[in-house]
């Protein structure tokens, strides 16, 4: 099995964009921490800070996964951290397509991730992993990816 990065077209990026915008909305309201309404208001800003160029915007490295030539998912790494110094990119999304989960194609992209951070002069990469994804978690975990905060809520 050979898993590579390629840069999607245009209309493939379009086609990601309203889909992660979707699951990015999706995960905020499993995690208990907003309505829809108010997800889907913080998805499109969150969205426009972050890709105001949408697949032109730079220092964002937006990728197709492949898998011996078929595309299986998605990458989206920043070589920017909001929250860190210099130097430590983010990764914002990585997706396996669900036809294509526990083929180890996740594993691989994050290594793709890491030598691409590397290429990029990066030392370090960030994530932000919902608490409700245990499958992820237990991926970054063991690529040596450690907790750096964690945030809990009660409802009442």
């Amino acid at each position: 099995m050979t898993v590579t990065l390629r840069k999607p077209s245009a209309d493939e990026y379009e086609e990601w964009s309203g889909a992660e915008l979707q699951g990015y909305v999706d995960d905020i309201v499993a995690s208990g921490t907003m309505s829809r309404e108010a997800a889907e208001e913080k998805g499109r800003r969150d969205t426009a800070d972050t890709l105001p160029q949408g697949l032109a915007t730079p220092g964002q490295l937006i990728f197709r996964l492949e898998a011996d030539g078929q595309p299986v998912g998605w990458l989206w790494l920043s070589l920017r951290n909001p929250r860190a110094e210099a130097g430590v990119g983010f990764i914002y999304d990585i997706s396996v397509d669900e036809a294509f989960r526990g083929r180890g194609y996740g594993r691989a992209a994050m290594q793709l991730a890491e030598d691409e951070g590397r290429r990029n002069g990066l030392h370090a990469l960030g994530l932000n992993v919902f608490g409700h994804n245990a499958i992820a978690r237990s991926l970054y975990s063991s690529l040596g990816y450690r907790e750096t905060s964690v945030q809990m809520r009660k409802d009442l």
